[in-house]
């Protein structure tokens, strides 16, 4: 009986332990990056790719940046309705500039377009809006960047990330979201 408890408790001790590593893991700050010399505009255009959830910003014809990106909480095919999570794909420009966002800068998508419009009054529903390319929720401490798919339909970056965008990127801007 005794030998079985002992067997228990390291048995037990072992998954606290491995519990306490993983969760260690999960919460340590990323990895340093080497730094990258500052981002000069203008930006003259930024692409997106949603299943890779990237971002790739173009200086001229030269890449100037790729970033890691969350997308809508739904992400996968066009957007077609208000509060479907999805992320609309096609073809955009910035249109607004927001420094007094909910979320840590944005810059607007002209979406819905007028085919959105369209589309969406032939089927009897709102097709949504204010699409944005933005940083992290203000409500967040600084420098915490949320690690999964979670808006209502924008692209994410970290704080830090659309600070250097939204400095560099006029209105008017080409924005191509890619399946």
């Amino acid at each position: 009986m005794l030998r079985r408890g002992a067997a228990v408790f390291s048995a037990l001790s072992f998954v606290v332990l491995a519990g306490a590593v993983i969760v260690l893991i999960a919460l340590r700050p990323p990895a340093p990056v080497a730094p990258q010399p500052p981002l000069v505009g203008p930006v003259s255009r930024i692409l997106v790719e949603k299943a890779a959830r990237r971002m790739t910003v173009y200086v001229g014809a030269e890449v100037a940046r790729v970033y890691a990106v969350r997308l809508g909480f739904a992400p996968s095919g066009d957007k077609r309705v208000q509060g479907d999570g999805r992320t609309p794909e096609g073809l955009f420009r910035i249109d607004r500039r927001n420094a007094a966002s909910a979320y840590h800068l944005s810059l607007g998508l002209d979406y819905p377009r007028p085919a959105d419009r369209a589309r969406a009054a032939a089927a009897g529903v709102d097709p949504g809006g204010d699409i944005f390319l933005h940083g992290q929720p203000n409500i967040l401490p600084a420098g915490v960047t949320l690690g999964h798919d979670w808006t209502a339909g924008c692209v994410a970056l970290s704080d830090a990330e659309i600070e250097e965008l939204f400095a560099a990127t006029p209105i008017g801007t080409e924005v191509e979201i890619r399946p």
